[in-house]
């Protein structure tokens, strides 16, 4: 069976060959290793195979070489054409005795006296002192005094309305709010559970493995022994169109192929390739390619989400511009992604501060936002609108169905 295979992860040119065994009579089928890819594209390719006296196969594509094997080799063939000479005797079984552990624990080891398997990975620092400044009776977060209960909601169907919740202002100034608690640090009693150290074995007898005995299959060959092409039988499996074959040829004359291939095949792949650098050439004049399309229809949805409403118009001005200047889709891609996603960070997480510092002489600090840099000067726009809008944007956690 030669020719190509692409289906799913499957991607080779195919060579199986079923071959007799002279001493059994059974038909073995062996499949050549590592073959050829199939080449990835739209156009008419043409695969070639070269069985010569000297039990060498050839594979090519499209006239190239692509594939050299010899038909006696084990490295070529899976499984070999000549069986090996012997094989692990199938009645042979592993002695109970058999020990196949390199290593065993050490049986006369004991676990030390002050070795305490309970103790804690960690414990609380009790040399921490509470920062001075702390606030223990401010929240972290307040409700935003500046947020209203929507004109849409409805108690009955939405629940009690609860204001969204912001940082506490008062915290910034401070080292940090709510209760105080000394921080965890590594216990330096912690051992973990104790084993006995591991020693060589001295019952240690290796891995077993069954004895070889003569293979009753085995032959010796010259070259391999085929039967007549007596005919030409086609398998086709495909889940798509546009699939076609044609000019089979089987020769004993290496020319006689090549000169099919120059007067069938490449005239008319020249003239597919040329068709095909016409299509590529007009879809660039039309500025946006089908990706590039995809692409803008995505970034429309994406400024249509509500919580996104205050950006909405510059956004949009971004995307137009994209639509305008194809080779930045990426560019805008990435700024309305990292706009999309700070917002939606800001709401799910409401930007709370990291843990303030233990000790009292360190004066914590406001974590600065994250910068990513966006696509030219249209990523700049959106960050910059993002920051002037940043105490009017949209409530980042919303209770219940509030809408």
């Amino acid at each position: 069976m030669f020719g190509p295979d692409k289906c799913g992860s499957t991607n080779k040119v195919h060579f199986i060959l079923k071959h007799k065994n002279p001493k059994t009579g059974k038909y073995v089928e062996h499949h050549l290793k590592f073959p050829p890819s199939v080449p990835y594209d739209k156009l008419s390719h043409v695969y070639t195979a070269i069985l010569k006296p000297d039990n060498e196969v050839r594979i090519l594509i499209d006239g190239e070489e692509k594939k050299k094997a010899n038909f006696l080799s084990a490295d070529d063939f899976e499984p070999a054409l000549i069986p090996p000479k012997t094989i692990p005797d199938p009645d042979d079984k592993k002695p109970e005795d058999w020990d196949e552990r390199a290593k065993i624990p050490d049986p006369n080891a004991v676990k030390p006296d002050d070795w305490d398997e309970d103790a804690p990975m960690e414990i609380e620092d009790v040399e921490a002192t509470k920062p001075e400044g702390w606030l223990d009776d401010e929240p972290e977060e307040i409700d935003d005094p500046e947020a209203s209960k929507p004109e849409d909601w409805d108690d009955e169907e939405d629940g009690e309305w609860e204001a969204p919740k912001i940082d506490n202002p008062k915290c910034e100034e401070a080292p940090g709010c709510g209760e105080w608690k000394r921080p965890m640090k590594q216990n330096p009693a912690y051992k973990g559970k104790w084993h006995a150290p591991l020693i060589d074995n001295p019952n240690y007898k290796g891995i077993w493995k069954p004895q070889e005995i003569p293979n009753p299959e085995y032959f010796e060959l010259d070259k391999p022994d085929f039967d007549p092409i007596a005919a030409i039988g086609i398998e086709i499996w495909t889940m798509q169109d546009g699939i076609l074959f044609d000019n089979i040829l089987i020769a004993d004359d290496e020319k006689v192929a090549t000169s099919i291939l120059e007067k069938t095949w490449k005239p008319k792949y020249e003239v597919e390739k040329e068709k095909e650098k016409a299509e590529e050439a007009a879809a660039a004049a039309d500025g946006l390619s089908e990706f590039q399309k995809k692409v803008f229809d995505i970034l429309y949805k994406i400024a249509d989400v509500p919580f996104l409403a205050p950006y909405k118009t510059k956004i949009i001005d971004v995307i137009e511009k994209g639509e305008k200047q194809p080779n930045i889709t990426i560019g805008i891609l990435v700024s309305v992604v990292v706009v999309f996603a700070t917002v939606l960070f800001r709401i799910l997480f409401g930007g709370k501060k990291p843990a303030a510092p233990v000790k009292p002489a360190v004066e914590a600090k406001k974590p600065k936002a994250a910068e990513t840099e966006g696509a030219g000067s249209s990523g700049d726009k959106v960050e910059k609108e993002e920051d002037e809008k940043e105490e009017t944007a949209a409530p980042r956690r919303r209770s219940r169905r509030e809408t």
